[in-house]
């Protein structure tokens, strides 16, 4: 299978991009993982059920995506914003879920199932666009990275503790 990117995905991202720049949203909520290995999820499946509650909830000022892993583009992204919120699944040694402030480095890969860091997409969208968001990385425990859909119960209670934690820190959007 061919990986390559095509002019055409480029024109894409930037027009995403762009459509981003014209929202009055501020924050950027952005959750990554792999869907197809378990916990891996994680980020994923938290950032869908933030933008459920954001939409229920009424707020404007805040966009979410989500994709299967942090990529070099995302700095142009995440420098329209004023604060963004990475979400992913985490092997650290923590109990449940952390949410720990991100300073820009240049180390492209940290302790993570993925090959870019926030900390290097940080430093990039700093670099390169001149911006530097508040930027947050919320660590959400995982323990099972099977090739398999669904997750962990363990892992489940972890992402219900990381969403009520990132509701308390998103209410103020909520009107």
């Amino acid at each position: 299978m061919d990986y390559r990117l095509s002019t055409m995905d480029f024109q894409l991202i930037n027009l995403s991009v762009l459509e981003h720049k014209n929202v009055m949203a501020k924050t950027l909520i952005y959750g990554y993982g792999n869907l197809g290995r378990k916990d891996d999820g994680l980020g994923v499946l938290c950032a869908q059920k933030l933008e459920t509650w954001l939409r229920d909830m009424g707020a404007e000022n805040v966009v979410v995506e989500t994709n299967y892993q942090l990529n070099i583009e995302d700095a142009e992204l995440i420098s329209a914003f004023e604060t963004v919120y990475f979400i992913d699944a985490s092997l650290e040694a923590i109990n449940d879920m952390e949410i720990t402030e991100i300073v820009p480095d240049t180390n492209i890969i940290e302790f993570s199932m993925h090959a870019m860091s926030p900390a290097y997409v940080l430093k990039l969208s700093e670099e390169l666009f001149g911006n530097r968001p508040k930027a947050w990385l919320v660590h959400i425990k995982g323990y099972d990275w099977d090739f398999v859909e669904g997750l962990s119960p363990q892992a489940r209670k972890n992402l219900n503790t990381a969403f009520e934690a990132m509701k308390n820190e998103l209410v103020v959007f909520a009107t």
